[in-house]
């Protein structure tokens, strides 16, 4: 179970679930990821790419409900890098959740695809993905590790590593407290759909990344940064 990665899909890629259920399941998403650490991992990622003295675009794609924005914005509070923040997400509902959730934070939304962000953008320095990639196929993955390559961007990414302490621990934490049945299914499915260090080596490889680093973190996850080649 653990060898491969799984090719079932969550229930979240599905479409049209209703409202109250993906609220739910964002705002849990939201508490187990804060409490695990889980933004850490992103914000240390951050003080090794951004430039001091220099402005920065970063751009968080698939970012749901804009929690991980609101927590890089906070964050930044007490940092104080001139860092501009947009957040990408192709499904209208999550931008509206973000847009509530949002609302006294200095960030822009954009309800599109992550590939047609420079129609939006002319420049983006950073794109930021927390626990987006491990929705995506091999295919996908390599797709948006050339992406961000070609547009001369530093591919911040946030995710989960396939482990099976990791795997039964998120099954019964759930099972227990979580009161979505989205979460109760998506979250150990998450982890199953997560990586091996190794397969983010071959997918930096096939994506003809040149500079970058994969790092594993607590807890259970991997810091993976590619920097564009010309860097």
């Amino acid at each position: 179970m653990f060898k491969h990665r799984s090719q079932d899909k969550e229930l979240l890629d599905q479409e049209d679930i209703p409202s109250v259920d993906l609220f739910q399941n964002l705002r849990e998403l939201d508490f187990i990821n804060h409490w695990l650490g889980g933004y850490n991992i992103s914000f240390n990622a951050l003080k090794k790419v951004i430039k001091p003295g220099e402005s920065h675009i970063l751009v968080d794609i698939g970012c749901g409900g804009g929690d991980t924005l609101k927590r890089i914005d906070n964050w930044n509070k007490k940092e104080r890098h001139a860092l501009d923040l947009y957040g990408v997400d192709i499904k209208p509902v999550c931008i509206a959740y973000a847009e509530e959730n949002l609302k006294t934070a200095p960030v822009k939304l954009i309800c599109d695809d992550y590939r047609h962000i420079f129609s939006h953008l002319k420049q983006v320095d950073i794109i930021h993905a927390c626990l987006f990639c491990h929705h995506l196929t091999e295919e996908q993955l390599i797709e948006l590790v050339r992406f961000a390559l070609s547009s001369k961007a530093v591919l911040v990414i946030n995710d989960l590593e396939r482990n099976p302490f990791a795997y039964y621990s998120i099954k019964w934490l759930t099972q227990l407290f979580s009161k979505s049945y989205l979460v109760k299914n998506d979250a150990p499915l998450s982890v199953l759909r997560g990586f091996k260090r190794a397969e983010w080596l071959a997918i930096l490889n096939k994506a003809g990344a040149i500079k970058y680093t994969v790092r594993n973190k607590w807890a259970f996850r991997h810091e993976v940064i590619v920097y564009g080649n010309a860097s």
